[in-house]
């Protein structure tokens, strides 16, 4: 399992949970593509991002939508989106609707973590949606 971050406090806590930190931009879909030479499931838990209002529209918008045009000639097969989070509910329901056509046009099983981070069950549940898309 491989974690993703832009900085390097969040490859740090990548580290201490015990998963492959590796530093990847969603901004830059090039820098997360560099990494999905051996990978299965993208999880993309951007839902509460940091950063200015344009980076966070763009990444709910055209680069998730450049990202996952690219995925079809990498190894990936499945996709989840975090579909709840502070980027607010207009980013992410295009965000939703960008990787529902996707999922549509390229065949890739897709899943919506709906349950937010702070909640109680959400790491149950975000697994269990990556399961799913394993075993299909």
């Amino acid at each position: 399992m491989r974690g993703t971050s832009r900085n390097h406090q969040g490859l740090e806590a990548i580290q201490a949970a015990g998963i492959e930190p590796a530093e990847a931009d969603p901004d830059r879909p090039g820098s997360v593509l560099d990494l999905c030479g051996d990978v299965a499931i993208v999880v993309w838990l951007l839902g509460s991002a940091g950063g200015e209002a344009d980076q966070i529209a763009a990444i709910h918008g055209p680069r998730l939508e450049s990202l996952l045009e690219k995925l079809v000639d990498t190894p990936v097969r499945s996709f989840a989106y975090e579909a709840t989070g502070s980027a607010g509910s207009d980013r992410l329901g295009g965000g939703r609707r960008i990787v529902e056509r996707a999922g549509e046009t390229w065949h890739i099983p897709t899943a919506f973590l709906e349950l937010g981070r702070d909640q109680p069950g959400w790491a149950v549940q975000a697994a269990g949606s990556v399961v799913a898309l394993v075993t299909g």
